[in-house]
């Protein structure tokens, strides 16, 4: 993709109640056109600065006009990031004002065992994700925003059944709100579309979609949008 091709993407899928995530490369270019939609990063580096060839810190993104930032999302941990790693991010870009996407989930060898296997899996992650902050004052504003991605569902086409991914998000909330004293937003990722959105988010416990593939359809991203705004205008 180019940047004219990422930018024109984005002037199509600009519509309130829509975060963007493209990649570093379009950042600022397609931070410049959004007027309705919030921009996010799809990764950061736990450091502000220093000798860290490569990485793009914190500042840099908020520089950008970067609002969100995806930590700890599948295809990151499968690249090698580690519960420590996500840690340090979290607490990066929470100091720095921005809001952490918190990616979790389970790979299918653990969901093949049952759900109370996948949910212990889920709270592990959170623990270790989320590790020394529950004393830290500066998470307790709700900034952050949990992704339940279930590895097995990512890019499969096979999505996981929205009555499950309703216990599961339940099940976040409810741990959080005891261990953290926080009510957070948890959204679901993991094959969403136009056809199956709407199954999951007319759940009260489902706040929002992590849209991977579909994204790239202009169209399509735009009637998920959609279905989201018009189901949060129901609930309310």
């Amino acid at each position: 993709m180019s940047v004219s091709e990422a930018v024109n993407l984005a002037k199509k899928e600009d519509v309130k109640n829509a975060i963007i995530a493209p990649p570093f490369v379009f950042l600022e270019s397609v931070g410049k056109i959004l007027k309705y939609a919030r921009l996010a990063a799809q990764d950061v580096f736990s450091s502000n600065a220093g000798a860290y060839t490569g990485e793009i810190s914190p500042v840099m993104l908020k520089k950008l006009g970067v609002q969100y930032i995806i930590i700890g999302h599948s295809e990151r941990r499968r690249l090698g990031e580690t519960d420590d790693v996500i840690n340090k991010k979290i607490i990066a870009v929470l100091e720095n004002g921005l809001k952490p996407i918190l990616c979790v989930g389970e790979p299918l060898t653990v969901r093949k065992k049952g759900l109370n296997y996948a949910q212990n899996f889920v709270k592990s992650q959170l623990q270790k994700a989320l590790y020394s902050l529950n004393s830290k004052s500066y998470i307790l504003n709700s900034r952050l925003i949990i992704a339940y991605e279930p590895v097995w569902a990512i890019g499969t086409g096979i999505p996981d059944k929205p009555e499950s991914a309703a216990k599961m998000h339940k099940y976040i909330k409810n741990l959080l709100a005891t261990r953290y004293s926080l009510l957070v937003k948890v959204i679901y990722g993991g094959s969403v579309n136009f056809k199956n959105a709407k199954s999951f988010l007319k759940n009260s416990e489902i706040d929002g979609a992590l849209v991977g593939g579909a994204s790239l359809n202009p169209i399509e991203f735009r009637l998920i949008v959609k279905t989201v705004s018009n189901i949060k205008i129901k609930k309310t």
